[in-house]
């Protein structure tokens, strides 16, 4: 259990693969507009890590050390279209605006090198709570963004409009969304924040 605990910290902290591995970070840049597409990608991500993990430890004995890399696309490439068929079945509006970064999640670095570092030398259960708990980093870190982002953008968060275009507020004036936010410049300025915070306050991950 104690293993356990330590996998599940550095996961989403200690090792988060976005912001102390700096992984995954051009679909943190581009899905994060809207905390909606932000969740959805999350969930892809999540769970086509976990299962390409589960999958790849499951037949690692079997896999020719020459073919490795081809058997590891293959599986992720697997998950990666059955979670864009439901994607279009139950999310189609965040399906249609995160567009080719679905596709995009074969390629993600996140999934292959937990594949490369982990599903090969570890048994299926390990590797499953490994791959699901780094895809879980990787959402935290897109929710996080995508809320700045959103609120901020658009005074919304979750499409819900939480501050009205135009709304007066009591110290004088009126709230204007800030443009800024919705530009891909703004995450990285965001996780440089969030990099920046985490290492402040972990000493042990500073470089």
């Amino acid at each position: 259990m104690a293993n356990y605990k330590d996998t599940i910290r550095k996961s989403l902290l200690g090792s988060n693969p976005v912001t102390v591995l700096v992984l995954g970070i051009c679909s943190v840049l581009a899905v994060t507009v809207h905390m909606k597409e932000a969740l959805v990608m999350g969930i892809a991500v999540t769970l086509v890590s976990a299962l390409s993990n589960l999958v790849v430890s499951s037949i690692r004995k079997t896999i020719p050390a020459r073919i490795r890399i081809i058997v590891e696309l293959l599986v992720v490439s697997f998950f990666v279209i059955l979670a864009d068929q439901l994607m279009k079945a139950y999310a189609y509006p965040e399906s249609r605006n995160l567009s080719v970064y679905v596709g995009l999640i074969i390629t993600n670095c996140i999934i292959m090198g937990r594949l490369e570092s982990c599903a090969l030398s570890h048994k299926p259960v390990e590797a499953l709570a490994d791959g699901f708990l780094n895809g879980l980093g990787y959402a935290l870190v897109l929710l996080v963004v995508a809320f700045f982002r959103e609120f901020f953008g658009f005074g919304s968060i979750f499409g819900l409009q939480i501050v009205p275009q135009g709304w007066y507020y009591a110290a004088g004036g009126f709230y204007e969304n800030n443009g800024l936010f919705i530009l891909p410049p703004m995450a990285l300025i965001i996780i440089g924040y969030i990099v920046w915070l985490q290492r402040t306050l972990d000493k042990d991950i500073q470089e």
